[in-house]
């Protein structure tokens, strides 16, 4: 679950049973053990917890699910507070930074057996739900957002371009030759590659073994290279004239897909069902091929045990089960959830899964491909701060033709002066 998948608010609602969402700090009446789980987003974790409780009639799951936003502050401000956290919380992969100070508000799941679960989950997924140190865990892993590159075969093939997606991944191998395809489709079909500067830098900024912060929480962003060039590139990119200016999540960006307003939406696996949604009237002319130069991650989520709950092992017990591959690929075939642990990868439904809307291609296929291909990044608490100021400088490059030095310089003061502000 991603911040930008669920931006339409959810008001909170109670799915399962009252409760007064925080921790359980007694038993039901007849004995029971009571158990809160707040959510944020569509995960359907709520008819899996119906079979737990019809298998485990001792145990009451009360699930609270509320917006993204919401959910995090009211969150933090319980960790914070020490009072009203719930049993079990749902923390976003980038939100997940913002709690690591926090860690004595946790449950270690290391202290309840979860190593032996370690190897059913990518490792790079599991690496970023531990502290620095490798001795903590802060939560399981639930789906991940692994990206590709989603492209519009009607607009390759107006512009002269293989649009069979083994074709277009082999032709597309490398940023060298997705700038010579953004610029053939310009000159072909006057159509932009992309639809605003925002999810190519993403994509190249995903690329890079280390981002905007080292492991000792030191800011390196303006001696990276990885990530100048990642900016240079988009640059490139929008001096040439291929990229739109459309702001994601808006209507407009939405109606672009089903018009075909521009050509490739470089994108995690989540993005099938915004796809799906935005362009009902596109089927047929979307499809995936894989990102160039290897893929990253947009998305994903943990499920931790706050401190305060009074029922850490049935916390604990009730989480293994609800994230272990059988029910990973229960929530990828009910949910959309892409799958963190690997195993599902090899199961028939995953497998011989197809999707019609992008002709039949297995989908699954291609982004359990681009799971195996993400490495671990430290990201830093002030991750978000930094990557604000980035994309305020390609917006300015991109919307009023701004010196994209002097934004870069610019960008680099702004996040400097922010952080020590504090």
């Amino acid at each position: 679950m991603m911040k930008k998948r669920y931006g339409l608010a959810l008001a909170s609602t109670m799915v399962l049973a009252a409760c007064n969402g925080g921790s359980s700090n007694e038993t039901g009446g007849n004995g029971d053990v009571e158990l809160t789980f707040w959510l944020f987003g569509t995960t359907k974790y709520e008819e899996l917890a119906e079979v737990y409780m019809e298998e485990n009639p001792g145990v009451i799951i009360n699930i609270q699910e509320g917006d993204n936003t919401d959910h995090h502050n009211n969150l933090f401000t319980a960790l914070s507070t020490g009072s009203g956290a719930p049993d079990l919380a749902l923390v976003e992969i980038n939100e997940i930074e913002r709690y690591r100070s926090a860690q004595d508000r946790f449950t270690n799941l290391y202290d309840y057996g979860a190593e032996e679960l370690s190897d059913s989950y990518l490792d790079w997924v599991w690496q970023t739900a531990e502290n620095r140190e490798g001795d903590f865990l802060f939560g399981l892993p639930t789906d991940i957002g692994p990206t590709a590159m989603f492209y519009r075969t009607d607009i390759f093939e107006e512009a002269g371009l293989p649009s069979d997606p083994d074709e277009v991944s082999a032709s597309i191998q490398t940023w060298d030759d997705y700038t010579e395809m953004a610029n053939t489709i310009y000159e072909e079909t006057g159509r932009v590659v992309t639809d605003s500067p925002e999810l190519i830098y993403n994509a190249l900024r995903d690329q890079a073994t280390e981002h905007y912060f080292n492991e000792e929480e030191e800011l390196i962003v303006e001696n990276n290279a990885d990530i100048r060039e990642a900016y240079d590139r988009t640059v490139e990119l929008i001096e040439n004239d291929v990229v739109g200016s459309l702001e994601l999540w808006t209507p407009e960006w939405g109606g672009a897909m089903d018009t075909g307003d521009y050509a490739t939406l470089l994108g995690p696996a989540w993005m099938i069902a915004v796809i799906q949604g935005n362009a009902p009237n596109a089927a047929g002319n979307w499809s995936i091929a894989t990102m160039p130069e290897g893929a990253g991650n947009w998305g994903g989520s943990f499920v931790t045990i706050p401190a305060e709950t009074d029922h850490p092992e049935e916390a604990y017990e009730f989480t293994k089960w609800l994230l272990s591959p059988e029910n990973q690929l229960n929530s990828f075939v009910d949910a959309g959830l892409f799958p963190s642990a690997p195993a599902v990868y090899e199961e028939d439904e995953f497998v011989n899964h197809s999707d019609e809307y992008f002709n039949g291609l297995n989908t699954a296929a291609v982004f359990g491909e681009a799971a195996q291909q993400v490495e671990s990044v430290y990201k830093g608490s002030n991750y978000m701060l930094v990557q604000e100021e980035i994309l305020m400088a390609l917006d300015n490059v991109n919307n009023n033709g701004a010196d994209a030095d002097a934004e870069w310089d610019a960008a680099m003061t702004r996040i400097t002066d922010r952080l020590q502000r504090g």
